[in-house]
């Protein structure tokens, strides 16, 4: 387990509001830096602020807590016992309760909060509580357009997740939580088993390829006792009898309770499953053998929706997907530098084969190896943590552990992910590492995936992001996928001016993870607006990267299912990159590296735009002399 912890050199939480400054570009923003003639007006004014300031982030946590109060699984994941045997209402009624209660409070919000009145930190809550809002009016025409379930997630997998990593036993009021749950999980998955009818009426249903691993991770959360006879514990009863044991109860309370446990498995959960399974192979033998939403009603519009979603960026598919093409152009000339610098002879095509097929690169395919690459993975993070005071002032005080992810959901589940720790300290943040098939894993990309996931890329975002002080709640568990997942990417580039990455190959699967990210502006795009077939993206994958096959199958059928998820990555590291360039070369010897990073880091997630006004302010202020 490694545990960044706040240095002394880290700045404070009044020095940083201090340096929020004036967004620029604002264009509903009025100018509050210009010095007060009068003292005691500016003494006011500052007064004004404050209050209105505070008015508003106070109606935010009642807006928050108002919106957690009516999800008993959201309260699960705060590290809350509230509600502790339910689940949330996936009912198209409590949907659409829900949107009505949002449009409510975003007009309160306007009639009642005086913008300018606002310290800069405020109106950027103020700026995105109306973009959330107005991007919820917009998405009401595309409610039932997303997917249900896929292979990739959905009920039929997170449910069964949720209760084993996220509900916690400490004593028997707990337990019994667990055993209501199991007793609700009927009607839960019910609810979503409806909401994907409705979408299939519409025409809405992932292609046929996805039925058969969706039933098969079905099946495999009813595999096992008390379900049959097979000598091993279901996953969730295996969850359950582990919690059970670390309670000191008596051999009979023990007894009643896992009889209780097995009576709402087998006569709940397997049912349950068994509907699940059965809508699967209906969808199966009417779904389509095409693949990318242009297929749908208004599919090439709702896919303009989800890419302006994920990018935060006014940007059509066609430049995203040219932007794609030159970034693999440019990595593929990085990469062949590094095959100069090995004495490697042959095409880069020759150098990917050997890259995918030498053992040197790989762990054994056993029990020991993957507890190898668990332990190698956590000891690199150890070593980058002695490295951060270098590149941040401001580190998480949430613990970072490493993972395999459970066999259960192995087949299913991505290659590697991060998992956000409890927001009261109960769980700690999770890099989870997908060790199925360790010909997937292979050793030169372990630094930078540790990186991505672990420190410093979405562990010291996300925690501290949760952890900031004086920022609603609603964006400290908020996001955006291009600002996250660019962080991500973005962090796997610069520790090699910190001197990792010394070893040439890990260099290269530095570059292999950009490359991968890269071309998934030209597949997602290529299916879901040139109207590419699965197989077409799998053969440009397959040829452009140095993947094996089996991870390149893998991520198509990820960027199948999540239509324009994966084109933030690249875009966002990009948009990164690009603004520490423009503080590079406007502040010459006055950038810091690290002062950078609080300010990219200090105000939480932000659309793209919203963060260059941070970095113009942060540039304009440095130059003027103002710490």
């Amino acid at each position: 387990m490694t545990k960044l912890k706040l240095l002394a050199l880290g700045v404070s939480a009044a020095a940083l509001l201090a340096a929020c400054g004036q967004p620029a570009g604002d264009e509903t923003a009025t100018n509050n830096t210009a010095p007060a003639a009068d003292p005691a007006v500016a003494a006011e004014t500052a007064e004004v602020a404050e209050t209105e300031t505070d008015r508003i982030n106070a109606w935010f946590q009642e807006v928050f807590d108002a919106q957690i109060a009516r999800s008993p699984m959201f309260q699960t994941y705060m590290g809350m016992k509230t509600n502790y045997d339910q689940w949330g209402d996936a009912s198209p009624e409590f949907e659409l309760e829900g949107y009505e209660l949002g449009q409510e409070q975003y007009q309160y919000m306007l009639a009642n909060f005086d913008y300018d009145q606002l310290d800069a930190s405020a109106q950027i809550s103020y700026r995105l509580f109306q973009r959330n809002a107005e991007r919820a009016q917009d998405g009401r025409r595309w409610v039932d357009h997303g997917y249900t379930f896929t292979p990739r997630s959905g009920p039929h997998m997170n449910t069964p997740t949720f209760l084993i990593n996220n509900h916690r036993v400490d004593n028997l009021e707990d337990l019994q939580a667990y055993i209501g749950r199991l007793n609700g999980m009927g009607d839960y998955l019910d609810q979503h088993i409806a909401n994907a009818r409705r979408s299939a009426e519409l025409g809405i249903q992932t292609p046929r390829w996805t039925y058969q691993p969706m039933i098969e991770t079905s099946r495999n959360v009813i595999t096992g006792a008390p379900f049959d006879e097979s000598g091993e514990d279901s996953p969730l009863m295996a969850d359950f009898l582990r919690k059970l044991a670390s309670l000191e109860l008596s051999e009979e309370e023990a007894a009643d309770l896992t009889a209780q446990a097995e009576t709402a498995l087998t006569e709940i959960v397997a049912p349950a499953y068994g509907r699940i399974i059965a809508m699967f192979e209906e969808m199966e033998a009417v779904a389509s053998e095409d693949d990318g939403i242009w297929q749908h009603p208004d599919g090439g519009e709702y896919y303009n929706y989800l890419l302006n979603g994920y990018t935060t960026m006014d940007i059509s598919a066609e430049e995203i997907h040219n932007i794609g093409l030159a970034e693999v152009a440019r990595i593929h000339g990085e990469m062949q530098e590094i095959m100069t610098e090995v004495g490697f002879e042959g095409s880069l095509q020759d150098f990917f084969e050997f890259m995918r097929t030498d053992e040197q690169f790989y762990y054994p395919n056993t029990d020991e190896g993957r507890d190898a690459y668990l332990a190698d993975a956590t000891a690199m993070i150890d070593t980058m943590v002695e490295t951060l005071p270098q590149m941040f002032n401001t580190f998480p005080q949430a613990e970072l552990e490493v993972r395999r992810v459970e066999p259960f959901r192995e087949a299913s589940a991505g290659k590697a992910f991060y998992q956000r720790p409890a927001a009261n300290g109960s769980r700690p943040g999770v890099y989870y590492a997908n060790l199925r098939d360790m010909a997937e894993m292979p050793i030169y990309q372990m630094e930078a995936l540790a990186y991505h996931e672990g420190a410093p890329g979405h562990h010291m975002q996300l925690a501290i992001m949760q952890e900031l002080e004086g920022i609603p709640a609603f964006r400290r568990f908020g996001g955006y996928t291009a600002y996250t997942e660019g962080w991500g990417l973005y962090t796997e580039y610069f520790p090699l001016e910190f001197g990792f990455y010394s070893d040439p190959y890990s260099n290269f699967g530095r570059l292999a993870m950009e490359l991968w990210r890269a071309c998934r502006l030209v597949v997602d795009t290529g299916l879901h607006y040139h109207q590419w077939t699965r197989q077409e993206a799998v053969d440009y994958l397959a040829t452009n990267t140095p993947n094996p096959q089996g991870d390149v199958v893998n991520a198509i059928d990820r960027y199948i299912v999540y239509p324009g998820q994966a084109t933030a990555y690249q875009i966002g590291k990009n948009e990164i990159l690009r603004l520490r360039e423009m503080a590079e070369d406007q502040l010459g010897e006055a950038y810091d590296i690290r002062e950078f990073h609080d300010v990219v880091l200090r105000e939480g997630a932000l659309p793209l735009a919203i963060l260059e006004e941070q970095i113009q302010a942060y540039i304009d202020r440095t130059a003027a002399g103002i710490e």
